[in-house]
């Protein structure tokens, strides 16, 4: 098991460090709603990826094209509404003023409906880390608990720390907060066009 537990740790590191979409957006939020309020987002893969899992291991490697170019043009249109919604944050940025309350539990079920919305969780765990998972499984249902245990600990955690670390950057004063929100709403609008290109293209 433990060769699983720390395949889980490494990937789940891998897949919490790599730039994208949801790493941007939960950056926006720290930097508009403050890191209290969006740490909960962290848990966001613990709500979407359940299905995902599933989905991926019943047709492991074979996601139909149409499919994942349906993925690409969802996920990409919904980021887009997020980069607006960064970027009206930022136009209307008060310095003088604090930052906004919003509920926890908001926070978690808007990120978790941008990763379903992503293509790239399907992805990761059809051609990644899925068949690791079926491979430790089968072997015994103890080595494929360990692998996810390993990669969803390391994963959340990891998204937390992000967090914290840009909450702190937020701290540095209003001007900086305002240029971090900016960059992120710049990010979400590029990955969002991005992912568009991807699915009408066809790559």
């Amino acid at each position: 098991m433990w060769l699983y537990l720390l395949q889980g740790i490494g990937y789940g590191l891998a897949a919490a460090s790599q730039p994208g979409p949801f790493q941007t957006y939960i950056i926006s939020q720290t930097l508009t709603r403050g890191w209290r309020r969006t740490l909960p987002a962290a848990l966001a893969p613990l709500v979407s990826d359940g299905p995902i899992i599933l989905v991926c291991l019943l047709v492991l490697s074979q996601v139909p094209v149409w499919l994942q170019r349906f993925l690409y043009i969802a996920g990409g249109l919904f980021i887009l509404y997020l980069a607006y919604g960064t970027f009206k944050s930022w136009r209307n940025f008060n310095l003088q003023t604090s930052q906004p309350d919003s509920a926890g539990n908001q926070s978690v079920l808007k990120a978790a409906l941008m990763n379903a919305l992503s293509p790239n969780p399907y992805i990761y765990w059809t051609l990644v880390t899925g068949p690791i998972l079926l491979k430790g499984w089968r072997e015994t249902p103890v080595n494929g608990i360990g692998f996810l245990a390993g990669f969803y600990v390391t994963m959340v955690g990891s998204l937390a720390a992000i967090i914290l670390v840009f909450g702190v950057a937020s701290k540095l004063g209003p001007k900086v907060n305002k240029a971090l929100l900016a960059v992120s709403a710049i990010a979400l609008f590029c990955f969002g066009l991005y992912q568009l290109w991807l699915g009408i293209m066809g790559v």
